[in-house]
């Protein structure tokens, strides 16, 4: 954390504290404060599945219904504990999650937020009809929170439980999104497929996402019962999952601190309105949805990221910055061992009558060729050759009409993509596919997914630091190795086109391939930027590396490969060494061009 971040999270930390303890501070207001804790709870969970994860969730308040009425049933019913039901609260809204995650996860964009709707209403009207629940009558009695002589049902004592929740969720969140579970769930926003091609199982990344946002919600929910000390359908509502929604659109859902901005600005907002709406226009009725519904537009509109980064930029200059940090050398930790290579010269993978259909399009056609341990292979040809196409059915992104593809003995042709990474097979991608919002570094140590193991407990917990210190230490390493270090903490949107290549070059090399597949690697590349590519290519292929690359720059590729397969209209038109390739007829007349 920036120093400018820590002293503004030092400052809101102590006025959460202390403004409750000033004399005079009213009561309604450290209850009002409370709601704006729990309410915050909920939208940090969205703020981890929306802004950071890219799902979209009108469900949250069902999430905290089935916190709420666990530890409702649990203790007016069976007499538990309240903090015996804390933990079943979490298990079952977390379960239940995980459940509901499993169905309707499968669902993209609007059936997505449509499908979270239905199972929303459904709950609302599930307890609201079965005598269980106590129908909408709802269940009263919930006995307060007691620990050590202190009474949670006093309002301040109360609020300090709240306080103290939300600090402990920001912790586990923030430890959470910045570990190898957290990196492969910011992967899935605008990065999935790359992150399956480096072995990250995106449907698992989306159920985290999913359950950790239900965990929040129902943690949420089991302070909300003991607070009110009843329980009924009204709260758990769609509108109420809106309100949720619109919280941390409204405070900024790619932040951390826009779920409490947003929680507190609607909280505040509605309990004004309320009370100011009706005296104004002489009737009753909830004016202020009106009034919310139309922020939201304007907000959409205008700061369609929320207010957080407009408050952040003012922060920036009303603060001291601090020194930028410096270029650090990479981490002392010990780097991951690498895998070993197979013996030069044997055969390390075949493609055989490789074929892709899209309807009636055939974009790869019966397409065969091999490579050997140590070589660099050029899979050339003009465009809509079906180059890009081949790689993806190398790679497990498409699956082949049919052929075969062995790789290192293996049929790998129809397995998923990240099954193939395991084998030891990086990639980069035509269109350069970094994660957006993410630094460099962090981009780079994405490719390191499957040489770790610490799954989002351990990292909540901040017990993988080890496993971490290794993985950036593999990462440094890599951007050192294609000469970009010193934009290891630039977010990597900044960067030139050619400088995004070498990134996904350096996150390939991340993996330890066998076999390094280069989509157009020399593109966006200047004079001096390509010399250096070309040395560093050469220096894998000394270690033992085999590369298959695209490329367009003949320069380039006729000087660096071994071996050239060509390409033209989905078909393999020619194969053999650059030299017998430049005076190959065919290739002449179909892509290197004839003299006039």
């Amino acid at each position: 954390m920036a120093p400018m971040h820590r002293m503004a999270a030092g400052a809101a930390l102590a006025i959460a504290i202390l403004a409750p303890l000033l004399p005079g501070f009213p009561p309604f207001w450290v209850t009002l404060l409370s709601y704006i804790g729990l309410s915050g709870l909920v939208a940090l969970g969205l703020v981890v599945l929306v802004g950071v994860a890219g799902l979209t969730s009108f469900g949250q308040a069902m999430f905290v219904g089935f916190g709420a009425y666990t530890t409702a049933i649990l203790t007016t019913r069976y007499g538990l504990s309240p903090w015996l039901t804390l933990p079943v609260a979490l298990l079952v809204s977390g379960g239940l999650a995980w459940a509901i995650g499993a169905v309707t996860l499968r669902l993209k964009g609007h059936y997505l937020a449509i499908a979270t709707i239905a199972w929303n209403v459904s709950f609302f009207y599930l307890v609201g009809n079965l005598d269980f629940f106590h129908r909408n009558d709802g269940i009263s009695g919930i006995p307060p929170i007691t620990l050590a002589g202190i009474d949670f049902g006093d309002t301040r004592n109360f609020y300090f439980l709240v306080l103290a929740c939300v600090v402990l969720a920001i912790l586990l969140t923030r430890n959470l999104l910045n570990s190898r579970p957290g990196r492969a769930v910011r992967a899935l926003r605008g990065g999935a497929l790359a992150a399956e091609s480096f072995g990250v199982n995106t449907f698992q990344a989306r159920i985290l996402a999913f359950v950790y946002a239900g965990v929040l919600a129902g943690l949420s929910g089991w302070l909300y019962a003991h607070l009110q000390r009843a329980v009924n359908p009204s709260p758990f509502g769609i509108n109420m999952s809106i309100d949720y929604l619109l919280m941390a659109v409204a405070g900024g859902v790619h932040n951390i601190g826009g779920a409490f901005l947003g929680a507190a600005i609607v909280t505040l907002l509605r309990d004004q309105l309320q009370t100011l709406l009706p005296s104004l226009l002489h009737a009753q009725g909830n004016f202020e949805i009106i009034v919310f519904g139309a922020l939201l537009i304007l907000l959409l509109q205008f700061s369609p990221r929320g207010i957080w980064p407009h408050l952040a930029k003012l922060a920036g200059r009303l603060l001291p910055q601090g020194e930028k940090p410096a270029v650090p050398e990479p981490s002392e930790a010990q780097v991951l061992p690498p895998r070993p290579q197979p013996e030069r010269g044997a055969e390390i993978l075949r493609a055989t009558a490789l074929r892709k259909q899209f309807g009636g399009l055939v974009a790869v056609n019966d397409v065969g060729f091999h490579l050997a341990a140590g070589e660099v292979v050029g899979l050339i040809g003009p465009n809509g050759a079906g180059k890009s196409t081949t790689f993806n059915l190398l790679t497990g992104v498409l699956s082949a009409t049919r052929g075969s593809v062995s790789f290192l003995g293996e049929e790998i042709c129809g397995r998923a993509a990240r099954h193939i990474a395991t084998r030891g097979v990086a990639r980069t991608f035509q269109h350069v596919k970094l994660v957006h919002g993410m630094t460099v570094l962090d981009n780079v140590a994405l490719g390191a997914h499957l040489r770790a193991a610490s799954g989002p407990l351990r990292a909540a917990l901040k017990l993988d630091r080890a496993e971490e210190a290794r993985i950036f230490a593999l990462a440094w390493q890599q951007l050192h190795r294609v000469g970009l270090a010193h934009c290891a903490h630039l977010v990597a949107d900044e960067l030139s086109l050619g400088q995004q290549r070498l990134v996904e070059i350096a996150r390939a090399l991340c993996l330890d391939p066998v076999l390094l597949l280069l989509d157009e690697p020399a593109a966006g590349l200047r004079h001096l930027e390509k010399a250096a590519l070309a040395k560093l290519l050469d220096r894998l292929r000394a270690e033992g590396m085999t590369i298959l690359l695209v490329e367009h720059d003949m320069d380039f590729v006729m000087n660096l490969t071994d071996r050239l397969v060509v390409m033209n209209f989905g078909a393999e038109l020619a194969q053999g060494r650059p030299k017998e390739i430049q005076g190959n007829p065919a290739v002449i007349d179909a892509y290197l061009g004839s003299a006039a």
